[in-house]
């Protein structure tokens, strides 16, 4: 009688929306079964604090859903958008003791959390995780210092074209692929936008109503957009990378077709 390989039953890990980009994904198996077994879910709904500013860092996680922004409050009670966490991005501080941001759902949220100790011991016996957390932490300085260029250097159309491009790619689109459809989901309010960019919320929708006329985007509501011309969308972000990717893309695809 043939025997039948065992099927293993799924787990939440299976199933989670986030795992394929987050850090889960890029480690060996054993340290994927020791995360999951720390692992527990969080919802928060839009506006709630999931860590205040200067509070202790009891737990540390992964974005399954929606988006966090990270907020920072000035000496005369103003506070600065400086941050927004997407789908599979790590929050919260490691071998620290404080957040030294507030950080707070933009929209509904589920978060996969760890205990920040228990998350700790378990880079000391897993060096890779260490490793994995110091390329993210990178990635978000490389991050950090594009926006500080886009802020210093870029005029305000520029910078929405710009915003509106990285919320493309954060939400999963892929806006090189000929023919493809692009819609724009902004995740915050004008008011946070503006903070982000760096302007006015008044400045804001006056570009997004020209970005309009121009064919360039549709508006569908206050927070939702469909890209009509990525060609010229990229063009008004003002970014040569952006451009030779979809010069390149182009050319690809008019090489394949011959």
């Amino acid at each position: 009688m043939e025997v039948l390989p065992s099927v293993r039953a799924l787990t939440p890990c299976d199933r989670c929306a986030a795992r394929r980009a987050s850090l889960c994904s890029k480690v060996n198996v054993d340290l994927q079964k020791e995360l999951a077994r720390l692992s527990h879910h969080r919802t928060y709904r839009i506006g709630e604090t999931v860590l205040a500013e200067m509070e202790a860092t009891s737990f540390v996680g992964i974005v399954v859903s929606g988006v966090l922004r990270m907020q920072k409050s000035l000496e005369d009670g103003r506070q600065q958008l400086v941050g927004l966490l997407f789908r599979s991005d790590f929050f919260g501080r490691v071998f620290g003791g404080l957040s030294d941001y507030a950080i707070e759902a933009a929209s509904d949220v589920t978060l996969c959390c760890y205990e920040r100790g228990a998350f700790e011991r378990l880079t000391g016996r897993f060096p890779e995780l260490e490793h994995q957390l110091m390329l993210s932490t990178l990635d978000e300085l490389d991050a950090a210092r594009n926006w500080m260029l886009l802020l210093g250097c870029q005029t305000t159309p520029e910078r929405i074209a710009s915003f509106f491009l990285m919320l493309c790619r954060r939400g999963g689109a892929d806006e090189w692929t000929p023919g493809a459809k692009l819609s724009i989901h902004v995740p915050i309010g004008r008011r946070d936008m503006a903070s982000y960019l760096g302007t006015t919320g008044e400045t804001i929708s006056r570009v997004i109503h020209e970005m309009s006329r121009k064919g360039i985007i549709k508006i569908r509501n206050a927070q939702d957009f469909e890209v009509l011309n990525k060609r010229q969308l990229v063009r008004m972000s003002g970014r040569d990378d952006l451009r030779s990717n979809l010069q390149q893309q182009s050319d690809r695809v008019v090489h394949l077709s011959l």
